[in-house]
């Protein structure tokens, strides 16, 4: 039976409680630059961050780990070494993995890595329209780790690297659009502020990855975890119409949001 909006959106009000009273560990081997503001975004959430990403403890926190998030926005060489490590071993262990191709297509070593690691079967892979697009082959990339495509043109690549990978791809923009290489769903939650700070796509791939860890249908997870974090930023945004103030109430209005007001205000289609 096809699912409605409504049933889309009620998957956040059992997953978002399910995450705060589970606390799920997130691995996370991630960018640099945004290391602190991923760790507060799954706090907020309610899950427990995990920033270990050096070898020989990747793969083994990986196997116990309850979701891993690997994101290529600075990938050191010990890191990129550490990320296969984590990545083979969540698919050894069946620990959901998020994988985030941070500037794929325009930049060769980090396009490499993000084709292997793709090929270690990531539970969801989010990226914007760019990063999609090049990772499925349909494009050289972005303006360095900024799309230059919109979302809709990368529907058919998501839609062919979800049946290529087995991932669910969410690909973000101003809509959303998540997809299992079968099911379509657009998200049009969200504010043009999240473009304005660093950091707001790796929180959302964290934040996904903590849906994963605690529900096994894993499109309804993403689809629930970008609602969810779409919502909190048009929340953050209305008393925070400045960069700095608005990364601070993001993580204000995660740690506040709850599932009947992502159910009463989510926009999808």
């Amino acid at each position: 039976m096809m699912r409605t909006h409504v049933d889309w959106l009620q998957s956040a009000d059992e997953l978002l409680p399910r995450v705060r009273e589970t606390q799920p560990l997130v691995q996370c081997l991630t960018n640099s630059v945004t290391t602190n503001f991923v760790a507060n975004a799954l706090l907020a959430v309610g899950a427990s961050p995990a920033m270990v990403d050096i070898p020989e403890e990747a793969g083994l926190l990986a196997r116990s780990a309850g979701a891993l998030l690997v994101n290529l926005g600075t990938p050191s060489g010990e890191q990129r070494e550490a990320m296969l490590e984590a990545a083979t071993a969540a698919n050894d262990a069946a620990t959901p993995w998020v994988l985030d191709p941070v500037g794929v297509g325009a930049l060769p070593i980090r396009t490499e890595l993000a084709q292997r690691l793709a090929g270690l079967r990531p539970t969801v892979i989010r990226g914007n329209a760019s990063e999609i697009r090049a990772l499925a082959g349909h494009g050289a990339g972005g303006k360095g780790v900024d799309a230059s495509d919109e979302v809709d043109d990368a529907r058919s690549p998501a839609v062919e690297l979800a049946q290529s990978t087995g991932a669910v791809i969410a690909v973000s923009g101003a809509v959303d659009l998540i997809t299992d290489g079968h099911t379509v769903v657009r998200i049009a939650n969200g504010d043009p502020l999240f473009t304005k700070i660093t950091g707001a796509g790796c929180a959302l791939g964290a934040v996904i990855a903590a849906f994963a860890a605690v529900g096994d249908d894993y499109l309804a997870a993403a689809v629930a975890a970008c609602a969810a974090y779409g919502i909190a930023g048009e929340f953050a945004a209305h008393g925070a119409d400045r960069p700095g103030s608005f990364a601070v109430a993001l993580l204000d209005s995660l740690s506040a949001i709850d599932g009947p007001a992502v159910v009463e205000r989510g926009r999808l289609s």
